[in-house]
């Protein structure tokens, strides 16, 4: 069975494309029955995961084949050199290079205290001891009768146990009573246990008489009690550094009585957009002009990879204008994503831009779609600026191989990519020599197992409708330049929160 690849070690980008089977505590794709279209995934830490509705008719055709016969896994040596390549006579650069010239530029924000529901779904950044016991008494875990367990040793249904009802107590009454031999006391889950009692009794096993109560089964000491620090003692660490805190631990962190937490903070993404072309959603949109969709898509982006991104929307087409609005975004992020068509031997009012506030570093990476890239630090506090295609698929999914895992970083992540599934291509794929490819496809599961998955388009037709029904990126490496139908590729769900 075709699994899922846990590419805490960068799986998707090279070499190590061996999969295995998850386990429950790690995260699967669990099968939906046969006659279902939902892929779905759960993470390591569960978060707000969607799943995608896929059209099961493009699967029906004869022409799509079984995972069981699926030959070959196409994928290159894991020990294969990761240096530059070499493209007819072009040198590019790996997209690991220019990924891993970004993951050790990116800053690591200090700790920030935030209130405990603010703090939710990032990572704790200090050792939460707790100060008090929890619980802080002897209490019922259920609502019952107290009672000496001795008193009950031999309670049965047959021959129950007959004892006298002294009181009723309620959570939240803070009245100390006690009970002695023969006696019971009524209780609520949560009250506090008369001194005397060492079990209780859950009402569905006596009679629930008012005077006096048959009890039916015998318990052990400590049944259905919960003791003074069962749960936590004084000094008992709460949350730990670097756990994700989600209802659970906003839950213990309120009944060790933190009101505020520090935490690692969501780095702040601003997200700009160059070219003439451009005008906002609103505007009227004129011949040769095209609607600025990028600063939209990368803000959102951003946001659901776990960053604070805001969008400065369109750059002036003014260079010292341009220069102004660059170096105020360095001064409020952690992180600029620009995104813009970069020419190449011409001028080019960015590019001049970016150089009187020092430049940045542009380079052709062997990826498609959008190969061209920079990046680099600007400003007096030495933002990393991340440029990205104008084009915006070829923005996404740049997005996706940079600037999300460098986000995860800052968020002190310790898984930073997608993980991946090994799938049966239902056709054949064709891949520019030298270039690692991204489709957008759909992928299912297949009624004899594994896992199948279509392209959406043919890699060169940017339609953002066809993005849109995608629930994954197909990845096509650099070596190869065909894939049968049949063949194993690496697809890498695109789920929400993923």
């Amino acid at each position: 069975m075709v699994g899922m690849s846990d590419d805490s070690t960068r799986g998707w980008f090279s070499g190590g494309r061996d999969t295995t089977q998850l386990d429950l505590g790690q995260g699967t794709l669990v099968p939906p029955p046969r006659d279902t279209q939902l892929i779905t995934a759960e993470p390591a830490v569960p978060v707000g995961y969607d799943t995608v509705q896929v059209d099961r008719a493009m699967f029906a055709s004869d022409r799509v084949p079984s995972p069981a016969i699926a030959t070959g896994d196409r994928t290159p040596d894991p020990l294969a050199d990761t240096g530059s390549v070499d493209v007819s006579g072009v040198r590019l650069r790996t997209v690991e290079q220019h990924l891993d010239e970004i993951l050790g530029a990116v800053p690591q924000p200090a700790p920030i205290e935030l209130a405990v529901l603010d703090a939710q779904g990032l990572l704790c950044a200090e050792l939460v001891t707790s100060q008090r016991a929890l619980p802080a008494f002897d209490q019922a875990g259920l609502d019952g009768y107290a009672v000496r367990s001795a008193d009950i040793a031999t309670a049965t249904v047959e021959q129950p146990t007959d004892l006298a009802v002294v009181g009723e107590s309620s959570a939240g009454s803070g009245e100390a009573t006690s009970i002695s031999a023969g006696l019971a006391q009524k209780v609520a889950v949560g009250a506090m246990l008369p001194s005397g009692a060492d079990v209780v009794v859950p009402a569905a096993w006596t009679d629930q008489g008012a005077a006096r109560v048959q009890v039916y089964a015998a318990l052990a000491p400590g049944s259905y009690v919960r003791r003074i620090g069962d749960d936590v003692s004084p000094g008992d660490t709460a949350v730990q550094i670097g756990t994700p805190i989600g209802p659970a631990q906003i839950s213990l962190l309120a009944a060790v009585g933190r009101e505020r937490v520090a935490v690692r903070p969501r780095p702040r993404i601003a997200v700009l957009c160059a070219g003439e072309e451009l005008v906002d959603v609103g505007a009227t949109v004129g011949p040769g002009q095209q609607v600025d969709v990028n600063s939209y898509a990368l803000a959102a982006a951003a946001r659901d990879a776990g960053a604070e991104a805001y969008r400065a929307g369109i750059m002036p087409n003014d260079k010292r204008r341009m220069v102004e609005l660059i170096e105020g975004q360095t001064l409020r992020s952690d992180v600029v994503l620009i995104a813009g068509t970069f020419a190449t031997g011409a001028p080019d009012l960015l590019q001049e831009a970016l150089d009187e506030l020092g430049g940045l570093s542009f380079t052709q990476v062997a990826m498609h779609p959008g190969p061209v890239h920079a990046f680099g630090k600007l400003g007096p506090n030495n933002v990393p600026v991340i440029c990205v295609p104008g084009e915006p698929v070829a923005a996404l999914v740049a997005f996706e191989v940079f600037v999300r895992p460098a986000i995860r970083l800052m968020l002190g992540k310790r898984q930073l990519f997608r993980r991946t599934v090994q799938a049966v291509s239902a056709q054949q794929l064709l891949s520019p020599l030298g270039y690692r490819q991204y489709l957008h496809g759909q992928v299912m599961r297949h009624p004899d197992g594994g896992y199948v998955v279509e392209p959406i388009g043919d890699g060169d037709q940017a339609m953002l409708a066809r993005m849109a029904r995608a629930n994954c990126l197909i990845v096509v490496d650099e070596d190869v330049t065909e894939v049968s139908a049949g063949g194993l590729v690496t697809v890498m769900p695109m789920l929400l929160g993923g």
